[in-house]
């Protein structure tokens, strides 16, 4: 028979609702009391009636994690790391329920209060924006990942992926290279357009004008990257470095610039992004940006936590740095 409320306020020697309380965090019990009732409930193995309590405090205890799409243009390590983050900050508080925008077709009226007592949106698009707009109209607790949902009242924690680019592009140009490509994301994701300015930035502030027949989208895709650089191979002169805005974008160009009879880093030399947890395996290994998702969403998802527990921030932006990993697919000329 599991332990109730009840149990653990009658062996307390309280009452159910300040167990309840106690359990809640809450600001109106002294913390030498939620300290005995936590420990008393720990070592009862207590688990929290979430329909019970649901019922008491009008909440359904359910966090909504929204992605974009999940069939189009989110890898699958990119959706782990995002779970992980905002599991490692939920836990057992809430129910974590991971949805996909793209199957709302516009339709959002199944998103409430009621349904959600917080929202988290992992924006990969401004497609996104009609969600996040319907999401904070309604005065649903709401953080925006990965983009900055302006001037929606949320709090947005993202990774600064232009100066991430800018660091690697950098590293490129002070190992001898003029002639660098770019193989860019989608072109309806924020994060392609933030990584094509950090590209833009190097290139300009080292004198270096930016080439057009330097300039293909491969979609964030292997296949993608691939054709993206079998359309860079047929540029006179070849660039001697590419910059690929995704790790798996730059696992297909080095497989096309293999089949080209050419190497890495020996005639092109390849950098990424994302440091997906193939890149430092491949060979040569891949020299990339890491973007901390993890980081990001567990940051999120302990803001969204202040946000339905004590009403604030409810509108914040956080920029988290990225890291440079020189590795092997790049060298000096």
């Amino acid at each position: 028979m599991s332990v109730t409320i009840k149990d653990i306020a009658r062996m307390a020697g309280v009452s159910h609702t300040t167990v309840s309380r106690a359990l809640n965090d809450s600001p109106l019990i002294h913390e030498e009391t939620k300290r005995r009732i936590r420990a008393l409930a720990e070592r009862l193995d207590y688990s929290p009636n979430y329909s019970a309590k649901s019922l008491v405090l009008a909440r359904s205890y359910h966090i909504g994690l929204f992605f974009s799409t999940l069939s189009k243009g989110t890898s699958s390590n990119f959706f782990h790391e995002t779970v992980k983050g905002v599991h490692g900050a939920v836990q057992s508080k809430y129910h974590l329920i991971v949805n996909s925008i793209d199957d709302y077709d516009g339709n959002f009226a199944g998103v409430t209060r009621k349904t959600f007592d917080g929202v988290i949106v992992m924006s990969q698009s401004d497609r996104d924006e009609a969600f996040i707009s319907y999401v904070a109209e309604k005065n649903i607790p709401l953080v925006v990942l990965n983009r900055n949902a302006e001037p929606v009242s949320a709090v947005n924690v993202l990774a600064d992926d232009r100066a991430g680019v800018f660091r690697v592009v950098e590293h490129m140009i002070l190992q001898g290279h003029r002639s660098i490509a770019v193989i860019e994301g989608k072109v309806t994701f924020k994060s392609s357009h933030a990584r094509k300015d950090g590209y833009l930035q190097a290139l300009r502030q080292y004198g270096l004008e930016p080439d057009p027949h330097y300039d293909v989208v491969g979609g964030y895709t292997l296949e993608g990257g691939y054709r993206a650089m079998q359309e860079l191979l047929t540029r006179k002169p070849l660039p001697t470095a590419v910059f690929c805005s995704s790790d798996e974008m730059a696992v297909g160009a080095m497989k096309a610039i293999a089949e080209h009879g050419l190497s890495v880093p020996g005639d092109i030399s390849v950098a990424g992004f994302d440091d997906d947890v193939f890149s430092a395996f491949l060979s040569p290994a891949l020299t990339t940006v890491k973007r901390p998702v993890e980081t990001i969403s567990r940051i999120g998802a302990e803001k969204l936590l202040r946000v339905i527990e004590k009403g604030y921030p409810s509108k914040e932006t956080l920029y988290v740095e990225t890291e440079l990993l020189v590795r092997e697919s790049v060298r000096g000329i």
